[in-house]
């Protein structure tokens, strides 16, 4: 059954699922929907409209739910929509979106959200991603499924983060980074394959020597742009005839990403 303290505050117009737990402190306001399973621990804010999903845990003083941090807005209607199965530590915040973009902020599943995590407006975070300590990212940004960024990493407005990419601590992240990604430095930098993140979650050899002959021909080959997407097109093509099915779809994630950027990838 629901448990509710007896000093947090609920909006009559809030809707939560049974089995969820809102401690000492706490507030939810109107038009917020927490599902099954959920635990707000004492001190947590979450403001609409704000859809959650279930088994997620808040701890104390996150603030969840607010309105962005942006003069350009105006009171619109906007929206934060969370997953099931994250986890936000002490002290984050997360910000709905704008009119100016989709007006959503966007989290998805199973999600590790360390203490003073800064989520702005209008985001898109995927599946499996962890966020150090201290991790800030500006409006607009995208994170691909398992993204690691390592505490005080900041991520300027309108960035893309591709899957699987590792990013050391403090890092300054102002273009975008393909998948697979091991990165460093203010202004970060590629540092060869995120390998024993990848290992980890099961790629084969096989897959990730065809990665590194991808990495190579985006940034060791001195090549402009467009003729490394020309090349890496050709070795799709390669992989497919040779029948290696897994390693063109790691390929093919890559050059989706490569084919959408508009702010630019980062360099050595």
């Amino acid at each position: 059954m629901t448990r509710i303290h007896p000093s947090a505050i609920l909006s009559p117009k809030a809707q939560l699922d049974e089995d969820v737990e809102v401690g000492p402190y706490s507030i939810v306001g109107e038009d917020v929907v927490i599902e099954s399973g959920c635990s707000l621990m004492s001190h947590v804010v979450i403001e609409g409209p704000c859809r959650i999903g279930r088994n997620n845990r808040f701890h104390p003083f996150t603030s969840i739910g607010g309105p962005p941090q942006d003069k350009k807005y105006r009171g619109e209607q906007t929206a934060l929509l969370i997953g099931h199965g994250n986890v936000f530590r002490e002290g984050v915040t997360v910000n709905r979106g704008t009119a100016q973009d989709q007006g959503l902020t966007q989290i998805g599943h199973d999600n590790w959200v360390m203490a003073y995590v800064h989520i702005a407006h209008d985001c898109l975070i995927g599946d499996h991603c962890v966020l150090a300590n201290s991790v800030n990212l500006a409006g607009h940004v995208r994170l691909g499924d398992y993204s690691v960024l390592g505490g005080y990493t900041g991520v300027h407005q309108y960035c893309q983060v591709g899957a699987h990419v590792m990013a050391g601590i403090a890092s300054v992240i102002v273009k975008d980074v393909p998948p697979y990604l091991m990165i460093s430095g203010n202004a970060a930098k590629p540092y060869g394959l995120n390998r024993e993140g990848l290992k980890r979650r099961g790629f084969s050899e096989s897959r990730l020597k065809s990665m590194q002959e991808s990495y190579r021909i985006l940034y060791r080959e001195g090549l402009r742009f467009e003729e490394s997407l020309e090349h890496l097109r050709l070795q799709w093509h390669k992989l497919k005839q040779e029948g290696l099915i897994e390693e063109a779809e790691d390929l093919a994630l890559s050059l989706r990403f490569l084919e959408a950027t508009s702010r630019g990838i980062i360099r050595p």
